[in-house]
């Protein structure tokens, strides 16, 4: 089964960033308020953008990678300005 990045966008305008092998699943736990504790009371959850990555190895990087981004370049990210490929090839900026 492959693996994804996803990206959500949260009431308050954050950006979070996570993986899984099933987004609607995890989008649903997170809804529920299980999962992630960043993401309790930020609701509503919207799904941005979902990134087929391969293997729970390749998703786990790339997450990491992503969240080390600055802002502007993880809302480019979120818009499909720029591509993941890109991001995990070059630099953080």
């Amino acid at each position: 089964m492959p693996w994804f990045l996803y990206l959500l966008r949260c009431g308050d305008g954050s950006l979070y960033t996570g993986i899984s092998n099933d987004v609607a699943r995890r989008l649903a736990a997170h809804r529920a308020g299980r999962g992630a504790r960043y993401l309790r009371g930020r609701g509503p959850l919207t799904l941005v953008r979902r990134i087929r990555v391969g293997s729970r190895s390749d998703a786990l990087r790339a997450e990491h990678r992503v969240k080390s981004l600055k802002k502007e370049r993880k809302e480019k990210l979120a818009l499909g300005k720029v591509r993941l490929k890109d991001i995990l090839n070059n630099d953080l900026s």
